[in-house]
């Protein structure tokens, strides 16, 4: 970066990154179990699979809640020569961090049907659904706050870290229509003003 600035990434976006692929993967592991008769029976492994997915969306949703919020609070502004990352530049750099564990978590989903068919593929859509309201949560701080919250890319460590990690030590900010993403990581639908 140029004049000691700083490459961000938006928070929600890197959070809201895992769950489109952990949802897919995990209505086609939950469609494809359900094909096996498994050794609880299909209507136990489905019963058991809601109930996971309950339970792993509400998990996702409120771990490091706290955390998050110190962050932000903590934030500090956004420099001039700091250089802010597309939004697809950040899911493109999560997902690659993380393609060698969604596909071990897509097998063992496939691979948990032959005890409790779907359970394993229901647990993976909750996880996707789960971080995908977090993303939401993270866009209603941000639009009560008027600000957009932004981590160091190079404390995300290749694109395997998340934005509450140990090794994140504080969020930037900018004002809410800087980057090319919503409050909360959508796409945004019209132009950003610059």
């Amino acid at each position: 970066m140029t004049r000691g600035g700083q490459g961000l990434a938006r928070v929600a976006v890197v959070v809201r990154a895992g769950a489109a692929p952990l949802w897919w993967l995990g209505v086609l592991a939950a469609a494809t179990g359900a094909l096996v008769p498994g050794l609880t029976g299909r209507r136990i492994g489905v019963q058991a699979g809601a109930a996971l997915f309950l339970v792993a969306m509400a998990v996702v949703v409120y771990v490091r809640r706290g955390r998050y919020r110190a962050l932000a609070r903590a934030a500090a502004r956004a420099g001039r020569h700091d250089v802010l990352q597309d939004r697809a530049v950040s899911v493109r750099n999560w997902r690659r961090g993380h393609r060698w564990w969604l596909l071990l978590a897509f097998l063992a989903a496939l691979g948990s049907a032959f005890a409790a068919p779907a359970a394993g593929g229901l647990l993976l859509a909750g996880c996707g659904a789960g971080l995908w309201l977090k993303a939401a949560w993270i866009g209603r701080l941000e639009r009560a706050d008027e600000v957009l919250l932004w981590v160091r890319v190079d404390w995300l460590g290749r694109g395997a870290g998340h934005p509450s990690g140990k090794a994140v030590k504080g969020y930037r900010t900018t004002g809410i229509a800087a980057g090319d993403a919503a409050p909360g990581g959508a796409r945004r639908r019209t132009p950003a003003l610059v």
